[in-house]
């Protein structure tokens, strides 16, 4: 009796203290919630807000954010601009990417970003409208006034995103991820740079040459250049057609010239592009040069793009060809088997796809001090190419200096080429580097899972000259 009653004391005496620690906990305050992530973007001085698109397990926002338009000289005016936050949450690690043209507004993940399982900021470059100073100053759109840019996004948005940030873009994107790099060397904790071009003496081109010579199979190269050398073959019919549908659409050839100008660069666009966006088994689509003129105009059509070459569609992209022309340079490369067909020398250059009244100087020094940089100084850089692509003809080098780097090439890839493409020890090594610089745990696979929209590859068709 004694006992039970002792034990009956004892449980009162239980029920008792949990009773009152629950009551004292209800006295007190619950910790307040983390302020939500759109009001703490917003209260980041110079930030503005555009949209907000909802996305299961993620919030997609759309901004802008005043920068100087001259780095060097802040106080000699500003613009706005755009990127985009998918977010994830604080305490995961962020990707900063960039395509190097205009930011997509359609909730998207790099590959980077599924392997880290993380947030991703994704700024649209200077000078890409609406991205784009008014008036516009052109001297002021060089990589280093572009990194300056990310540099001061990164600063403004890293108090709310205190975790590891990785730097990550596609072709031009890589280019740009690079020279981010080289300029800001401590901000990104590592780089991912696929498919980047690195044309280090501009007037230097043979590579590309011994790329055509060797590319895929003889059989293929042989019936790209024969369907190439017909269409120069038939250009006055197909010319005319040409500028039949120009005058529907409403497409014009100012900057160019004409639309026999216009042709003539959509030929050269030809060999390039196959490669550029397909595959070697798709030479079994190319057709013969005995075919009609429309099966060769919708063939040309659907490698190269008519609307390349016209005001309106170079349009978009005079910043990238202002900067081809000034710093980044670009291709050449020899097309014998087209001897007596070419009516332009010389025009396949950047400076015919820019308005005149745009002046271009090109340096030759940029592209040499990025190339010894990365040679001698890059730390977890990654570079990631297509044995099949054109772009790669001149890529980026490691030398001795360089530090827990690598590049990687996927066999017969072509300019989509990534890290799962790769054969499976190097998939497995490429990704965790990257985890590892992001400062998760190395799983050699992506931490989050597949999503078909979000992880949409889109490789936009671009002519040869634009990466």
């Amino acid at each position: 009796m004694g006992k039970a009653l002792r034990w009956l004391l004892s449980l009162v005496i239980l029920v008792g203290a949990a009773g009152w620690g629950a009551g004292n906990a209800s006295a007190h305050p619950a910790a307040p919630k983390e302020p939500d992530i759109k009001e703490r973007v917003l209260g980041i001085p110079g930030m503005s807000f555009v949209e907000e698109k909802p996305y299961e397990g993620y919030r997609f926002l759309v901004f802008n954010y005043t920068q100087p338009v001259d780095h060097r000289h802040p106080s000699k005016g500003t613009f706005q601009q755009r990127f985009t936050l998918l977010h994830k949450a604080t305490d995961r690690p962020t990707v900063f990417f960039t395509s190097g043209y205009n930011v997509n507004t359609t909730p998207r993940r790099s590959e980077p970003t599924q392997l880290v399982d993380g947030n991703q900021v994704s700024m649209e470059y200077r000078f890409f409208t609406p991205s784009r100073p008014q008036p516009a100053d052109w001297s002021k759109l060089d990589i280093w006034q572009a990194a300056s840019d990310q540099h001061r996004l990164y600063q403004a948005l890293k108090p709310v995103y205190g975790k590891k940030w990785l730097a990550t873009g596609g072709s031009k994107g890589g280019m740009t991820a690079t020279y981010y790099r080289r300029f800001f060397p401590r901000d990104m904790a590592g780089t991912i740079a696929y498919v980047a071009p690195n044309d280090v003496v501009n007037k230097e081109d043979s590579a590309y040459d011994r790329f055509f010579r060797d590319v895929g199979t003889a059989e293929c190269r042989t019936k790209l250049n024969a369907v190439q050398r017909e269409a120069l073959v038939r250009r006055d019919e197909i010319v005319a057609r040409y500028q039949k549908w120009a005058d529907e659409e409403k497409q014009t050839f100012t900057v160019v010239g004409s639309a026999d100008k216009a042709y003539e660069n959509v030929v050269l666009d030809l060999v390039w592009a196959f490669w550029q966006y397909h595959l070697l088994k798709d030479c079994a689509d190319v057709p013969a040069p005995t075919a009609s003129t429309d099966e060769l105009y919708s063939f040309i059509d659907e490698i190269s793009g008519f609307s390349a070459y016209t005001d309106q569609g170079l349009e978009t992209y005079t910043p990238y060809y202002y900067q081809a022309g000034t710093e980044l340079g670009s291709p050449s490369f020899r097309t014998p088997h087209l001897d007596g067909l070419l009516r332009y020398p010389g025009i396949y250059a950047p400076r015919n796809y820019v308005p005149r009244d745009i002046p271009m100087h090109f340096k030759t020094r940029a592209m040499r001090d990025v190339d010894s940089w990365v040679r001698q100084d890059a730390q977890r850089m990654m570079f990631v190419y297509g044995q099949n692509d054109p772009w790669g003809a001149e890529p980026f080098r490691l030398g001795k200096g360089a530090e827990d780097s690598y590049v990687y090439t996927v066999a017969g890839g072509n300019h989509g080429s990534n890290i799962a493409g790769l054969a499976a020890d190097e998939k497995t090594k490429a990704t965790e580097a990257v985890q590892r610089w992001a400062g998760v745990s190395p799983a050699g696979k992506p931490l989050a899972p597949a999503d078909k929209r979000l992880d949409k590859r889109e490789i936009e068709r671009r002519p040869a000259l634009r990466p």
